[in-house]
């Protein structure tokens, strides 16, 4: 990677980028105490690609805050590349980078300046040709003279990814980071990201986008209600989804299937099978029922399926 300045780092390569350990954190409110983690416990190892997957309100960004230092837990530890992150918090966050959910940004500076005052934050000397590469890879070349205030929603979540990397941390958290994005820019997003972690960078990333997860990260951990569900290889956890997934547009459902599927975002009515006697199966309950199969749709388990399956109400 093009630049002078790298971050601190324990130069060792058998310290995993992440090490959680019997995490717990709990919030008040009006009723008591919520736990948003209950004993989480995660090794990341350097230069992986790692995605962490929930519904909402399951933990993820909780324990984002807890690693970069913004959150307290009230028991366990984090460590960023062998650095404690309350012990030592300069050189955890030093060798942390994190991409924001939420819009955060100073009107007041344009989006060079923006970067600019994001190296020095961290000590950075000599950033200015590692910023031309930072913004010539997030296509913001062309808006590096305007102002924060006056950019769409996608170009400021282009400038937070500049702003976490500009200290060349070799841990990035991405939080969303396609949220709002159009098409064209999360190829050129992750064609980027990819580069980087092809570097040696550890990226760990949570998304709604599931096929993107699927696509990028060679490992997973699903939350649930603030405890680890799933921890495996995605390669893994799609092999325990094998079989077939099918929606069914019909007017009606064969009652002896009425509790299997569940009501896709298109209407029609969607099963995961474990393999095509089950789909004869089904289809026969449909003409026995004497109900008209108006279209259908094969396809494979995804890691949508087993994303459903274990943050479900159901999954124990």
């Amino acid at each position: 990677m093009k630049g002078s300045t790298e971050s601190p780092s324990v130069n060792q390569t058998s310290v995993p980028a992440v090490e959680i350990v019997g995490i717990n954190k709990s919030f008040p409110n009006a009723s008591g105490n919520v736990q948003a983690l209950s004993d989480v416990s995660l090794r990341i190892e350097q230069g992986e690609f790692f995605a962490l997957l929930g519904p909402n309100g399951a933990g993820k960004t909780t324990l984002i805050s807890i690693l970069a230092g913004l959150t307290k837990a009230d028991s366990g530890s984090a460590k960023i590349m062998g650095f404690d992150t309350v012990r030592e918090y300069r050189d955890a966050r030093t060798n942390l980078g994190v991409v924001p959910q939420e819009l955060v940004f100073d009107p007041f500076f344009t989006v060079r300046e923006t970067l600019e005052l994001q190296a020095k934050y961290y000590g950075v000397k000599n950033a200015s040709a590692w910023i031309d590469e930072i913004l010539e890879n997030l296509d913001l070349t062309s808006k590096s003279k305007a102002n924060m205030r006056a950019l769409s929603g996608g170009m400021k979540r282009r400038v937070l990814v500049g702003q976490a990397l500009v200290h060349k941390p070799p841990v990035i958290v991405l939080d969303e980071p396609t949220a709002g994005v159009d098409v064209e820019l999360r190829q050129n997003l992750w064609s980027f990201i990819k580069r980087l972690n092809a570097e040696g960078h550890t990226i760990i990333l949570t998304t709604h986008y599931l096929e993107e997860a699927e696509a990028l990260c060679q490992r997973v951990a699903m939350l649930k209600n603030g405890k680890v569900v799933a921890l495996d290889t995605t390669a893994n956890l799609l092999r325990g989804m094998s079989g077939i997934t099918v929606q069914i547009s019909a007017d009606a459902v064969p009652p002896s299937w009425a509790t299997r599927g569940g009501i896709q975002a298109s209407g029609a009515q969607g099963y995961t099978l474990s393999g095509y006697a089950e789909l004869e199966a089904l289809l026969t309950a449909y003409r026995e029922a004497n109900i008209a199969v108006k279209e259908m749709k094969l396809g494979e388990a995804d890691l949508e399926q087993a994303f459903l399956k274990l943050t479900s109400k159901e999954a124990a």
